[in-house]
């Protein structure tokens, strides 16, 4: 690109106590409970209320955790506690913390401080309220602005009693979106604040008179018309790059001259002809069911229900800060509870160690599912999570001053259509620091990244990646770039298909450049090893770095398998320069790269020495290339003479077994294995059943 972009198994079911080991025992501690037919003043240790009606459960998750508090407290080595909390909706005004400053702590990962639903029932904690109050639009004007097929199908309700609706859409690429705006949710789904053009299809820019910095542009469209008089239009687009999306808000239209002007900061890297957007939060575009507006003036609620409105239930999200929060503690566990309908994120970790998040679901939010920050061996087990404003899960753990890692990790989770309100860089599942890991998860159906990742010696292992990166460009299904000293990282036994765009095929021609693993602008040091890539683009992408091996791994119908370069030293050199923007030398000399725990690292000390913007020592062995498209792209000078190339299958059918009906096991006595070639291990990859998920579905 050419502008700024921002263990196994078993170790892990040792750590969270699900095998036996020579722990010291821990006695089972107290159980609580909560319910929304308890009562605080009641003891919290009967799952329902007695007969007299005088002792039963709690009522607040609050009362609980201070009962748990003193248990903890009062009684030291006696164990841990476990809190219930029965089926129903638990709303949240505010966020739920827990800290361990002020002994929220479990006595041991084997013996943690458990929130737990209540057998099967269906626990929700949401940041939501309910919107009841709906009536026929009459207002002569409103019903003026809609669409002749929208009056008699829009509702109204009126917001009044609700505060917390102040925040604007300012959200994008490199932008915060810390304080998202209120969304409308309807039968457990988020509806779609109205816009145009319908369907996630876009508007083109058709000039920019001003110049790409300028504030103006034009799209000839008879539409603009109604937008004149609107106070709170907004537009989201990818308005330079195919990588780079941003909200801006409509200053004026002039219906005359098809020309937009817009407030800043302006749409991110300026306005360009031929890029795409579209307009939204226009009440003139409520017309089609499932869209809304939100007047934040009057704070009434326009809404086209896509069912009759009584057939299920609408909730406006009002929490702008986490559901949840644990701070500084150790050995926390939520086990089977849906986190939905809030602002901001569902759960946020931070600094703590052994909290873990196991087979709960975490759907429609704001900003982030979950993120974890600092602390160790904290993670997200047999998770389902979906429809998330941002990402999926962000872990960040371990120092890379010392590379002690974090060991954070996501394993088991089912994690697609994050990225919903801002498309570009908010994957499924991020991964920064030091040693951390991402294994047997289903990741899909996004419109970029799935995993993003920066930092040392983490794990990417047994995932199923698909139909990612489907509405952008110059992107990756994994991605890593930009420095010399972030090596170690292994991405192995993965498969990865259909990546790339899904729109209609005269909307594709402008995306280029998808990749399945993205080493973007001289990334180094990285180990791709026994991956399945089948119809996944432009595959791999080793754009310019060193170190790299890509080993065993098998390409059906990518084109070209592997593309390697060597920009560092060709249209990139600006770029890599001492003073360039990539600030290569300034990330290098920000960790002791020469000493300590980085002699590790092959060709590192010394890289200074060694012409760095030269792509060496990238090694390309005993891969299997089958079907249509390319074997490998050399650009800048390199060939097979700069780089290790021995040992691959390039030529017919290596001996699947059914290739016809994508299965790429190797028959026994394949041509193939007759090399250095080692199977694959397919039964291996994606989600499984365990404790938490008990079914396995088939989704493609």
């Amino acid at each position: 690109m050419n502008a700024t972009k921002t263990f196994g198994l078993a170790s892990m079911l040792a750590i969270l106590g699900l095998v036996s080991g020579h722990a010291k025992a821990v006695p089972a501690g107290p159980s609580f409970y909560v319910s929304q037919g308890g009562n605080d003043s009641w003891s919290g240790k009967l799952a329902a209320p007695n007969s007299a009606h005088n002792n039963g459960p709690f009522l607040t998750l609050e009362k609980a955790r201070d009962a748990a508090r003193t248990f903890l407290a009062t009684h030291p080595g006696s164990g841990s506690a476990t809190i219930y909390l029965r089926g129903g909706t638990y709303t949240r005004s505010t966020t739920f913390e827990l800290s361990g400053k002020n002994g929220d702590s479990g006595a041991s990962a084997t013996a943690p401080l458990t929130y737990r639903a209540f057998g099967k029932e269906l626990v929700r904690i949401t940041g939501s309220t309910a919107v009841t109050n709906w009536k026929p639009v009459t207002d002569v004007a409103i019903l003026d602005k809609l669409e002749h097929a929208a009056r008699g199908k829009v509702l109204q309700a009126d917001l009044n009693g609700i505060k917390e609706l102040e925040a604007a859409i300012s959200t994008g690429f490199s932008r915060s979106s810390a304080n998202p705006s209120a969304e409308l949710f309807f039968a457990d789904k988020p509806m779609t604040l109205a816009r145009w053009p319908n369907g996630g299809a876009y508007a083109t820019i058709k000039s920019a008179p001003k110049g790409q910095n300028g504030a103006d542009f034009t799209c000839d469209s008879d539409r603009l018309a109604k937008w004149a008089a609107a106070e709170d239009a907004w537009l989201h687009g990818y308005w330079t790059f195919d990588w780079a999306d941003s909200y801006v808000k409509i200053g004026s239209v002039d219906a005359a001259t098809h020309t937009i002007t817009t407030l800043p900061p302006y749409g991110v890297y300026g306005y360009s002809p031929g890029r795409r957007f579209y307009v939204l939060n226009l009440l003139e575009e409520l017309d089609e069911p499932g869209e809304y507006y939100l007047d934040r003036k009057s704070h009434i609620l326009y809404f086209w229900p896509p069912a009759p409105i009584a057939a299920s239930s609408a909730h406006i999200s009002v929490l702008s800060s986490p559901l949840v929060k644990i701070t500084d503690a150790q050995n926390i566990r939520f086990e089977g509870i849906t986190f939905e309908e809030t602002r901001g994120e569902a759960i946020t970790i931070q600094n703590s160690s052994d909290c873990v998040i196991a087979g709960c679901t975490i759907r429609n939010t704001g900003t982030n599912g979950i993120s974890i920050v600092g602390g160790s061996h904290c993670g997200v087990l047999s998770s389902d999570l979906y429809n998330l404003g941002d990402s999926g899960v962000y872990l960040s753990g371990g120092d890379r001053q010392t590379l002690k890692p974090g060991l954070h990790f996501v394993e088991n989770c089912n994690i697609h259509h994050q990225s919903r309100l801002d498309f570009t860089y908010k994957p499924a599942i991020g991964i920064d620091g030091v040693g951390n890991r991402a294994s047997n998860n289903r990741l899909h159906d996004a419109p970029h990244n799935a995993i993003l990742m920066g930092g040392n010696d983490h794990i990417v292992e047994y995932n199923e990646i698909y139909r990612v990166c489907t509405q952008t460009g110059d992107a990756g299904a994994v991605y890593m770039g930009r420095d010399l000293a972030q090596r170690g990282t292994v991405v192995r036994y993965n498969h990865f298909h259909d990546i790339g765009p899904t729109l209609h095929a005269k909307e594709t021609d402008r995306y280029t450049e998808v990749m399945a693993v993205y080493l973007d602008d001289c990334f180094c040091g990285v180990t791709i090893l026994g991956n399945l890539f089948e119809r996944a683009g432009r595959s791999i992408m080793l754009g310019g770095g060193r170190d790299n091996t890509i080993a065993n791994n098998v390409f059906v119908d990518c084109n070209p398998s592997i593309h390697i370069d060597q920009r560092g030293k060709g249209w990139a050199s600006k770029y890599f320069d001492q003073d360039g923007e990539w600030h290569i030398y300034e990330h290098l000399k920000a960790v002791p790269y020469n000493r300590d725990a980085y002699l590790k690292y092959p060709h590192l000390a010394n890289i200074l020495d060694e012409d760095p913007p030269a792509a060496r020592y990238n090694r390309v062995l005993n891969n299997i290339h089958f079907g249509n498209g390319k074997w490998i792209d050399w650009l800048d000078g390199l060939s097979d003479k700069m780089v290790e190339v021995t040992g691959n299958w390039t030529s017919e059918d290596p001996g699947f077994v059914d290739s016809a009906n994508h299965n790429y096991k190797l028959k026994p006595g394949a041509q193939a294995l007759n090399g250095a070639f080692k199977p694959l291990p397919l039964d291996k990859i994606g989600i499984h059943k365990d404790r938490y998920r008990l079914e396995v579905d088939k989704d493609r």
